[in-house]
């Protein structure tokens, strides 16, 4: 027999008094079961009689839920009858369905699958501080307890055969707050004896990691993403002819992903240059977008051969003519895009695209765009579609730390005056190897540490005589070939332990490790003893 304890009685004191329920497990499963109040009969004695009935019936694999006659929270509190949470908590729900997003009505319905299993027979005037206390200390144990089920590699599982993984901070506070929504309807519909909300406050919540705001706002990166969409546009392998149309329109536009997928073509007019937003999930996002020359010869192409003279078809439908989801766009469109983004931007030694990019990211850079252009904070939340100035405050402010000339290029491509580059034509350039000795030199006789713009000066006067043509082109994206290769040298040298950075960007920090340190001594020793023969041959020559 395992070792494991099958169940157990709860008793909890309540403000009604001192209600009974049982904890067992189902099939892997914890369950919970209230029985009732003691002034209807039950007690600790007969709470043990009936969780022994219901192992038994476990056991046999014939115990279920028991259904529970749904009443309207109106003829309960006629009857006066509690009103449990389960029960107001569903009601509420159906009832919003048609009035609200089906993505409300789904998260809704997500979040009460969590609620209703803890909080279902709780009577909504039960709920208190310590009880959403209690529930937020047994989510995170649940959530324990499945990331070492996945570990074990015996991974829990729902009804349907799916697994149960755990949930992040995050995702159990928004089950906190939807509990806080739904019992500040209760507060505002006074008939269920609720005085207070006791899901509200910061203290009811987890404490979330915030992760690292991912920005996309150099001249580099968005071209190498529109050179990549470009490029599989053209190729026979995929099937659609618009990404470079699409990333476009994120970058260069802002609009959200439900809002590009329901984008018509009367929305676009590229002889005035606005873009018209009349789909939207705020009144905020219904505006009007100035597009920019880049984006107005992309979306010209595209009209050329995409346009079939309707103004009410989508501009960018699926290849059954619906109006793409945010789904549809990260899976099918943006995912081999990213991945042909990174190979462009590896070839060239530039930094790759940042993790968790999104259409979401996408839409950001255009604030970067605006903000390069010298649009005000208030241009640029307009034009983004957003009403609280925050957001764009944030980004604004980091851009502004950008240096002046990465803005100057970002300004240049977005305005058309340069082309986008294309595959290189073949020829040679100087080898990697050849910029390690003097970037460790350059290092040296500056202390041990110097920015990135101080080895880039040291390198363009010290290896002048080398560079070629091809070392000497300019690229797209500003910076000179040689340049923008000297990422992939510095990638060496920290691989070997010779080279530490600090930070990223034009200011970063390069310095050299004891190990740098050591390998620099030695190459001065060999190029003392190699400038010494010369002396001792001529000495020994003369003696003879």
């Amino acid at each position: 027999m395992s070792a494991r304890k099958e169940g157990g009685v709860l008793v909890r004191e309540r403000k009604l008094g001192r209600v009974y329920a049982l904890r067992f497990r189902v099939y892997g499963e914890r369950q919970y079961l209230t029985l009732g109040y003691e002034h209807e009969g039950w007690d600790l004695d007969k709470a043990g009689v009936e969780l022994q009935n219901v192992l038994a019936d476990v056991r046999r694999g014939l115990w279920v839920p028991p259904k529970k006659k749904r009443r309207g929270a109106r003829e309960r509190t006629a009857s006066g009858e509690p009103q449990p949470f389960g029960s107001f908590a569903l009601d509420l729900t159906e009832s919003r369905e048609g009035q609200v997003a089906e993505k409300t009505t789904k998260h809704e319905k997500w979040a009460l699958g969590h609620l209703v299993p803890f909080f279902g027979d709780w009577s909504l005037n039960e709920i208190d501080v310590e009880g959403v206390d209690e529930y937020r200390v047994f989510k995170v144990k649940e959530s324990e307890d499945r990331a070492r089920a996945i570990e074990r590699g015996k991974p829990k599982r729902n009804e349907r055969g799916q697994i149960l993984r755990p949930l992040s901070a995050r995702s159990i506070n928004r089950t906190i707050d939807h509990l806080q929504w739904a019992l500040s309807i209760a507060v505002e519909y006074k008939r269920f004896g609720v005085a207070e909300n006791a899901a509200e406050g910061k203290r009811r919540r987890l404490r979330e990691r915030r992760p690292a705001p991912v920005y996309i706002d150099s001249a580099s990166q968005i071209e190498a993403l529109l050179e990549a969409a470009a490029e599989l546009d053209r190729d026979p392998h995929y099937e659609l002819v618009e990404r470079e149309a699409i990333v476009g329109t994120f970058v260069l536009g802002g609009p959200r992903a439900i809002e590009l997928g329901h984008m018509l073509w009367r929305d676009i007019d590229l002889a005035d240059s606005r873009i018209f937003v009349g789909h939207s999930k705020t009144g905020a996002g219904l505006r009007e977008i100035e597009i920019q020359p880049i984006l107005r010869d992309i979306l010209a192409a595209y009209k050329a051969v995409a346009y079939r003279g309707n103004p009410d078809a989508f501009v960018f439908p699926t290849l059954t003519g619906a109006a793409r989801t945010p789904d549809n766009l990260r899976g099918r469109v943006l995912a081999a895009l990213f991945e042909r983004a990174d190979e462009l931007l590896a070839r060239r030694g530039l930094v790759p695209l940042p993790k968790g990019l999104t259409t979401h990211k996408l839409r950001h850079a255009f604030a970067s765009v605006l903000i390069s252009l010298g649009e005000d904070p208030i241009s640029v939340m307009r034009q983004i579609g957003h009403s609280d100035p925050q957001f764009t405050l944030r980004v604004y402010t980091h851009m502004m730390s950008r240096d002046k000339a990465e803005r100057a290029r970002l300004k240049v491509l977005v305005r058309g005056e340069r082309a986008l580059a294309r595959s290189a034509p073949p020829s040679e350039s100087l080898d990697l190897g050849a910029y390690e000795l003097p970037i460790l030199g350059a290092l040296a006789e500056r202390g041990g540490r110097a920015s990135r713009g101080e080895v880039l000066a040291a390198l363009g006067e010290e290896m002048a005589d080398h560079h070629g043509e091809r070392d000497l082109e300019v690229l797209p994206s500003g910076p000179l070939r040689w340049e923008a290769r000297i990422g992939k040298v510095r990638a060496r040298l920290a691989g070997r332990g010779w080279l530490a950075v600090d930070g990223r960007g034009p200011g970063c920090e390069w310095k050299l490790t004891q190990l740098g340190w050591a390998k620099v001594r030695r190459r001065e020793k060999k190029d003392q003893a190699r400038s010494s023969r010369p002396d001792e041959r001529d000495r020994a020559g003369g003696g003879a």
